[in-house]
C-alpha cells in the first residue's frame, strides 16, 4: 500500500512540475488546428510545427502571424517560479577543552600479607590425606 501511495504522489508531482492548467488543456484543440494548417500551407510536418512554434525559430515565426496567441503553452506564467525560502542560522558553537593527559602516580601499591612467622600447627592444611 505503500508503494502505491509514493508512486501517487510521485506521479502528481511530475504533472505539477509540467505547469499545465486547464486553460491550455482547452487550447489543445486551436493546436491541432494550426498544425493542420500548417500541414496544408506549408507542409510541415507536426515537428516542424513544435519547432516553429516552442522552439528556437520561434521569435522569427512568432511576428508573422496573431493566431498564435490563442495556442496553448504560449503564456510565460507557467515559467515563472517563486521560492520563499528560510535560512535559520543558528550560532552554535561548540568549545572543545584539551587538556593534556597528565599522568597520575601510582598510588595504589598491593602487598602481600606474608609473614615468615610459623603458624601453629592447628591451622596447616592436613600432610596427609
Amino acid at each position: 500500500m505503500s508503494k502505491i501511495l509514493a508512486l501517487t504522489y510521485s506521479f502528481l508531482i511530475l504533472i505539477q512540475s509540467f505547469n499545465i492548467n486547464l486553460d491550455d488543456i482547452s487550447k489543445i484543440n486551436a493546436l491541432i488546428d494550426h498544425a493542420q494548417f500548417h500541414k496544408e500551407m506549408y507542409g510541415d510536418s507536426f515537428f516542424d510545427f513544435l519547432t516553429e512554434h516552442y522552439g528556437e525559430v520561434k521569435h522569427y515565426h512568432d511576428s508573422d502571424n496573431q493566431d498564435h496567441e490563442n495556442l496553448p503553452f504560449k503564456d510565460n506564467h507557467h515559467m515563472c517560479t517563486h521560492i520563499n525560502l528560510s535560512f535559520i542560522s543558528p550560532n552554535i558553537s561548540f568549545k572543545i577543552n584539551n587538556t593534556e593527559f597528565i599522568e597520575i602516580p601510582f598510588n595504589f601499591f598491593y602487598k602481600e600479607s606474608f609473614t615468615s612467622f610459623e603458624k601453629p600447627s592447628v591451622f596447616q592444611p592436613p600432610k596427609q590425606a
